[in-house]
């Protein structure tokens, strides 16, 4: 309970698999990696959705709260990452400054949030993309097989590309960001031409009770709300926050890049508030095309356009939809594979899996592994109806980064920090209120389940982690030093 990874050791050559991660990233390349993994096929869809169903016009509003509920996340991670840039993110913060079960609490959780994850998005990937051929004309034959195939190809070549070098990958993203982008761009522009500002009317739609019973925490306390009208506005804002989360994949780069204490905190910021503006672009163009009361919650971008005669957009938002669903796997797979690098080499997971590729300089075991458990995932388990347990996960290690600022300003504040949460502690405990109001607005039986996954990581631990650590045998980390034992590579 009280074994805390010493500062000096989060960051320096403790396991002589730290120098072998290739510095790669700079600035520009932190946002496109933010920005991979933040937008995705929701932005098609989520505005649309929660003007229709919750919020009406005041989505824009909705989409404001939320951006600023992940912003004092944001700069959380920020600081924390600036004083110890390690790929291992929220698990090493966690380790170094309330100590080793924690951290192993941490990263259990992650591994939920990022590996449950990479499988629900390559599911989604897959339906998307077989609806888009059918967009275009093409008869697809039994389309439920050509899914599971396309599942399996999406996750194979992602897995490669992760294990041939961040180097390949940050080219592949530029790439793909790069083109999704221009189609959100399309999107928005071409959409702007038809928007009537009579659709926002004073962004306020009148109060409705609520006709489907949605069982959240919240509703066990104060029982079920109105939808529309500012309750339908803030009930709003935590179902879109769910799509900014993915700034903190950003994080695990750090490691990998040029001067992480400075660059890292501002490709995190950078990318979340370049990823809330486009969404509240996009949210403005959904909302001012059609009235709310008209909007279809199956397809609400498409229908829109088809609904001013531009039917023709379906095929770019296609094309957006497929390319944006795939950067995010390919970053979730990135954040996944430093992560459980970082476990292993501290010995809380076989350090087997910490080893470095000679010919791709990447922990390309780990991400063998972590690919084919995503495979089984999306192949065989339901993972679709398992969407607010990967959400659970990331807000359960948002509080902890949060908390973690308090803390680690009262222990260790001669630490070099390249940036500071201004305002602290007041940021941080804002940040701890917002994060467990998005939690209590989450689904009872997630809460469940997610109760289930973190105390079977518990026994993980106590039966294998609490032995093997490096903390726990003083020799073994001595051997774990660089130039000495062959595994350091």
């Amino acid at each position: 309970m009280m074994r805390r990874l010493p500062p000096a050791e989060a960051t320096g050559l403790r396991t002589g698999a730290r120098h072998a991660l290739a510095q790669v990233y700079r600035t520009s390349d932190l946002v496109v990696l933010g920005l991979g993994v933040m937008i995705g096929a929701g932005i098609f869809s989520i505005a649309g959705q929660m003007a229709a169903t919750k919020a009406g016009p005041g989505v824009i509003l909705s989409f404001m709260i939320a951006g600023i509920a992940c912003l004092l996340a944001c700069l959380c991670y920020a600081e924390l990452s600036s004083t110890m840039p390690t790929s291992g993110s929220a698990y090493t913060f966690t380790y170094v400054i309330f100590g080793e079960i924690w951290a192993w609490i941490i990263g259990w959780a992650l591994i939920l949030e990022l590996q449950l994850a990479a499988a629900v998005v390559s599911r989604a990937w897959a339906q998307i993309t077989v609806g888009a051929i059918g967009n275009f004309g093409v008869r697809v034959p039994r389309p439920e097989v050509v899914e599971n195939v396309l599942v399996l190809v999406i996750l194979v070549l992602l897995t490669g590309v992760v294990a041939a070098g961040a180097r390949i990958g940050l080219r592949a993203l530029w790439v793909m960001v790069t083109a999704k982008l221009l189609a959100i761009g399309a999107v928005i522009v071409v959409g702007a031409t038809y928007v009537d500002v009579a659709n926002f009317g004073d962004f306020h739609a009148e109060p409705q009770p609520v006709t489907t019973p949605t069982a959240t925490v919240l509703d066990l306390f104060v029982g079920q709300g109105q939808t529309f009208g500012w309750s339908g506005v803030f009930a709003a804002a935590p179902v879109i926050a769910f799509a900014y989360i993915g700034f903190d994949i950003v994080a695990t780069a750090a490691e990998e890049t040029v001067n992480p204490r400075t660059v890292v905190p501002k490709g995190m910021i950078r990318s979340l508030v370049v990823a809330t503006v486009i969404y509240i672009a996009v949210a403005a163009v959904m909302v001012g095309m059609v009235p709310y009361t008209s909007i279809a919650v199956e397809a609400p971008l498409a229908s829109a356009f088809q609904a001013v005669g531009a039917g023709w957009m379906t095929h770019v938002i296609d094309v957006g939809a497929v390319l944006g669903l795939t950067t995010v796997i390919l970053v979730l797979l990135v954040g996944q594979t430093r992560v459980l690098f970082s476990m292993a080499r501290d010995g809380l997971i076989p350090r087997r899996l910490a080893v470095i590729s000679r010919a791709y300089h990447t922990p390309s075991r780990v991400t063998l592994v972590i690919g084919a458990v995503a495979i089984v995932l999306a192949e065989f388990v339901p993972v679709l109806t398992m969407q607010e347990l990967v959400v659970m996960g990331t807000l359960f290690a948002f509080m902890f980064v949060a908390a973690g600022v308090i803390v680690m300003r009262r222990r260790m504040p001669e630490l070099e920090r390249g940036f500071r949460v201004p305002l602290s502690p007041l940021l941080p405990i804002l940040s701890l209120v917002a994060t467990f109001w998005l939690m209590v607005n989450l689904q009872v039986h997630t809460w469940a389940w997610f109760a289930l996954w973190m105390a079977f990581g518990v026994l993980v631990y106590l039966g294998y982690g609490r032995r093997r650590s490096l903390l726990a045998d003083p020799g073994r980390a001595a051997a774990a030093t660089p130039g000495r034992g062959r595994h350091r590579r």
